[in-house]
């Protein structure tokens, strides 16, 4: 899928979709918002030390695994910079 074609949304839509306060579970990298819901690592919104809802860009340098982590998840918008 084109990334240009997904919907935007902001920092405030994306912290609400955290496995607690709506039923989804996504997270941000690189611009791009993911679905992690079907995932068993983020059962609650939690993935070890890291929590759904917000941009993880940053987190992943400490990650045990690379990038490419986020290909089996479906893109489901794009985040809305401020």
């Amino acid at each position: 899928m084109d990334p240009a074609t997904l919907p935007e949304v902001s920092r405030s839509f994306l912290a609400l979709r955290n496995g607690q306060d709506k039923p989804e579970i996504w997270v941000a990298f690189r611009g791009i918002v993911y679905d992690v819901s079907a995932s068993r690592l983020w059962r609650k919104g939690k993935h070890y030390e890291h929590w759904a809802g917000q941009d993880l860009t940053a987190e992943l340098a400490d990650a045990p695994h690379s990038e490419a982590v986020f290909e089996r998840f479906q893109a489901v918008a794009r985040l809305k910079e401020v």
